[in-house]
């Protein structure tokens, strides 16, 4: 009986059912549905279509498909090392690019699992995300947004045009377009890039926050690592940054960027990449920083890339690049572990220099701006000076240049970081403090130069770049004092004159223009009396034999002689500029010491190798200039010249640590300038020549004295720090070594007890003068 009725009820059921079907309500109903669904399985390609190709003008521009196929992203151009150290970059946005194979497996990992775990899967959209999505919403609990790693990298890539006139409806038709525009070009990535290569392009194109664009500058900035290197919690703190990179910056924003570290990283766990246990034990762990925001300030040879930079520019404008944004490779000479032990060299001595050099002048009661004539203090030194700042002007515009208000407000204390030896400082100044306390600092130079091939190997063109911007190496020239001796010693010798010449210490008086000019020696002077060899006197840099040699030889051949060794600035052809009273450049003067040691080669200094351009290619490649500037035995006589001031027992390089002299031949020149504002000091080896300078950047800076300013007091120690930590990297490649004998021997002795000399008729020929006749290069 049961059975029977079940049976006669779904009967019923079926028949109340077919009779509810024949209703007509029903039946539109049902049409509507079919209609709405053939319209958007219709619709839905039209519409996307229409928005890919802005029918009419109504959803903005779109990328063309070269774009999408060739995608161009502004990149920073890299400048980097002779053992391929990045030096730096150039750049609006500082981005670099790495490829796949320079991403651990282990960031890759998380940046899949973490954003989108079916990205392999998908073809750049992810159709089950959405579903998570709209439920995220409707329930106020958002699980993540449903956008793919190919959908925000086409976000990444291109600036979405939404200038149509439905954008501009409301926020929702805008957003629905962008969404849109996003499924177009990531179905277009997916065409045409790899997974991998959709990986890599996301990861270069994030920008990271703190000037960091890109996974390779973020990495750097963030923990001084490179991207290869992350271990993981490192890597889930950048993966964590790629949702939003100011909230989740580790260094504003520490306790953000701590939490979702280890939601990201309990993604791996979810995922069963990492156990529970290690989980546990990785999310106590801090963040451990090692943060630099990359800048010109920053790095190594900071001087050195801003005076390469003007030259980039030039040769970039002339052959169609962008330095900012083109992602060149640029290589140079420059090798970073020398670089870093010529930067570490300035700053021991410099630190310790300045120390005394401040005791000194306070001592005295005196500042340290003299007057070279009357040898007191310049009055109003500062009051002068300040007028030529930016500061001075603007007030002078907003005030009127009578009104009391600019010096009240020169004189307004506030607060500023200023440099020290001991780091940066937060302290008061005013405007006239800061000039006051800035203009006390000495200033260096420094460079050193590889004589056979040309290349600079290091360049140190001041105390710190980022409060002192002028460059001491190529942009400053001063007088070189007695290092300009050799250039008078070396036009003598290549006129035949022997090292081995004696001459009295006894101060000549030289007729001049408009009377007589007589020098005084170092220690004020005419001169002893006494005889030495010309080698012992430019060993001992005795000023009054220089000067006899002067007026043998003649200004005007000593000019030409230093011209053709690379000193490229005005010489005046004076008997004084045996004592190296016309300005230069220490990177002239390091490249006319070179030629000495080239035996007679001129080689023009060069820093740049090659230039690729962001896909590797070469695009240029570059060799010195060099020339004959010397007879190789002229210039072998000059290094044995040169190498008096650290064998002679009275040579002002004699002083050099011993252990740069075991098994080494050295030769090296000092100079001071009359007034004690500049210190030099060339120094030579087998294998670099290198040259440093000491001053203040106001040549009426002066030291406290003679004997404190003295090359072999002020600038002789960097060279001997620097020489001393390059020797003992072995790894570095300049090691201890003999300098080159000229092929075709000598054309006289250098045994100054016999002083002779070779004639053409190999007969030996006592004789003191010099040959005129000789070749000229």
């Amino acid at each position: 009986m049961s059975t029977s009725n079940s049976s006669k009820k779904t009967i019923l059921q079926k028949i109340n059912k077919a009779l509810l079907i024949q209703k007509p309500w029903f039946r539109k109903v049902v049409k509507t549905i079919w209609i709405l669904f053939l319209c958007a399985i219709l619709g839905f390609p039209i519409y996307v279509w229409s928005v890919s190709n802005d029918l009419f003008g109504l959803f903005g521009g779109m990328p063309s498909l070269k774009a999408i196929e060739n995608p161009e992203n502004d990149l920073s151009s890299e400048l980097i090392s002779a053992d391929g150290v990045s030096l730096g970059r150039y750049f609006r946005f500082n981005r670099s690019q790495v490829t796949y194979d320079q991403l651990s497996p282990l960031l890759v990992k998380t940046l899949v699992l973490s954003e989108d775990h079916r990205f392999y899967e998908h073809s750049g959209l992810d159709f089950w995300a959405y579903p998570r999505v709209i439920w995220g919403v409707l329930t106020f609990n958002s699980q993540g947004g449903g956008s793919t790693i190919t959908q925000q990298l086409a976000k990444n890539l291109y600036t979405l045009e939404l200038d149509g006139p439905i954008a501009r409806l409301g926020k929702l038709p805008r957003r629905i377009i962008q969404k849109t525009k996003e499924w177009a070009i990531s179905h277009q990535l997916e065409k045409n890039y790899t997974k991998e290569e959709i990986i890599t392009m996301y990861l270069n194109t994030i920008e990271f926050s703190s000037n960091a664009y890109g996974i390779k500058v973020a990495c750097e900035t963030y923990f001084n690592k490179q991207p290869d290197s992350l271990n993981i919690q490192e890597a889930a703190v950048i993966v964590g940054m790629c949702q939003n990179p100011s909230l989740y910056n580790p260094q504003r924003f520490p306790q953000n960027a701590l939490n979702k570290r280890n939601q990201v990283m309990y993604k791996l766990y979810d995922h069963g990449f990492i156990s529970r246990r290690a989980y546990d034990s990785l999310k106590v762990l801090p963040i451990e920083l090692k943060f630099a925001v990359q800048n010109q300030n920053q790095g190594i040879a900071t001087y050195f890339r801003n005076v390469l930079r003007n030259e980039l520019l030039g040769w970039c404008k002339e052959h169609g690049y962008d330095l900012w944004e083109s992602g060149l490779k640029i290589y140079t000479t420059v090798d970073s572990k020398m670089q870093r032990y010529a930067e570490e060299a300035m700053a021991e001595h410099m630190s310790t220099l300045q120390k005394q050099f401040d005791r000194e002048w306070k001592q005295r009661n005196r500042n340290p701006w003299v007057d070279d004539n009357t040898g007191g203090e310049i009055k109003n030194f500062l009051q002068r000076k300040i007028k030529r700042t930016g500061t001075y002007k603007s007030l002078v515009d907003r005030y009127g240049a009578d009104s009391d208000s600019v010096e009240i407000m020169l004189n307004v204390k506030k607060p500023m970081t200023v440099f020290s030896w001991k780091g940066e400082r937060d302290t008061l100044f005013s405007s006239m403090d800061s000039l006051n306390y800035y203009n006390r600092f000495l200033q260096t130079g420094a460079m050193a130069m590889d004589p056979k091939t040309g290349a600079i190997k290091a360049w140190v063109g001041g105390i710190n770049h980022k409060y002192f911007k002028y460059d001491h190496v190529r942009q400053g020239t001063r007088q070189p004092g007695s290092t300009f001796k050799p250039f008078v010693y070396g036009t003598a010798i290549e006129a035949g004159y022997s090292p081995c010449l004696k001459l009295l210490d006894i101060s000549p008086t030289i007729k001049v223009s408009g009377g007589t000019w007589r020098p005084k020696n170092s220690e004020g002077d005419y001169g002893t009396g006494e005889e030495m060899t010309i080698r012992q006197a430019m060993a001992r840099s005795i000023n009054s034999i220089t000067a006899q040699m002067i007026d043998r030889v003649k200004p005007e051949n000593v000019v030409d002689f230093a011209k053709r060794l690379g000193i490229t600035s005005p010489l005046e052809a004076v008997p004084s500029l045996c004592l190296g009273t016309s300005d230069v450049s220490l990177y002239e003067m390091v490249a006319a010491y070179c030629s000495f040691v080239n035996l007679g080669i001129y080689i023009e200094p060069y820093y740049i190798t090659r230039i690729e351009d962001k896909n590797g290619n070469v695009i240029a490649n570059f060799v010195p200039k060099t020339r004959q500037a010397m007879d190789e035995r002229t210039a072998y006589k000059m290094i044995y010249m040169l190498e008096g001031g650290v064998t002679d027992e009275l040579g002002t390089s004699r002083g050099l640590s011993y252990d740069l002299k075991v098994n080494n031949e050295i030769g090296g020149k000092t100079g001071t300038t009359n007034k004690a504002s500049d210190g030099w000091f060339m120094g030579i080896t087998h294998n670099l020549v290198t040259g440093v300078w000491v001053g203040g950047d106001e040549r009426s800076i002066h030291f406290p004295s003679w004997n404190f300013g003295q090359g072999s007091k002020s600038a002789r120690p960097i060279w001997d720090k620097f020489m001393t930590k390059v020797y003992r990297d072995k790894n570095i490649g300049y090691g201890k070594g003999y300098f080159r004998r000229p092929a075709t021997g000598l054309d006289m002795t250098l045994d100054c007890s016999q002083h002779i000399r070779l004639s053409s008729d190999s007969t030996v020929e006592v004789t003191d003068e010099p040959a005129w006749d000789r070749p000229r290069y």
